[in-house]
């Protein structure tokens, strides 16, 4: 499991510079400074989100059944909240309108909330 958390962190992390130098160079000239910094906030959010699954393939306090619910909260979290934000800040590019998906965007902000909550609820019940 650990392997797999870890390179799945590795990969967001890697995902998220190449977004984010899209962002910086191609999407600059076609998004408002409003939609180019709410990209940004994807990407900031999906980059942190690599690091927390990197911390948590190497994290010992935790036993496998939390690291694997923290992991697919993780990932759930990170599609439906930068997922979301990348989709709707597009909107110029692709011309299509995700509007709708716009209520995803908490949803996946409480998946994150609620990993991280696990992760310390997990870490303060830890045998020393």
């Amino acid at each position: 499991m650990e392997r797999k958390i870890t390179s799945v962190g590795a990969f967001m992390g890697i995902l998220a510079i190449i977004l984010g130098a899209f962002g910086a160079h191609e999407l600059k000239k076609q998004l408002s400074v409003d939609q180019l910094n709410a990209f940004e906030t994807g990407v900031k959010y999906q980059m942190y989100h690599a690091l927390f699954l990197l911390f948590l393939g190497l994290n010992i306090l935790l036993d496998e059944k939390a690291k694997k619910i923290v992991f697919q909260l993780v990932i759930f979290g990170v599609i439906f909240f930068s997922g979301s934000i990348y989709l709707l800040t597009t909107k110029a590019i692709t011309g299509v309108d995700f509007k709708v998906i716009g209520l995803v965007t908490p949803i996946g902000g409480a998946l994150l909330i609620l990993a991280w909550s696990i992760l310390f609820w997990n870490i303060i019940k830890a045998k020393k």
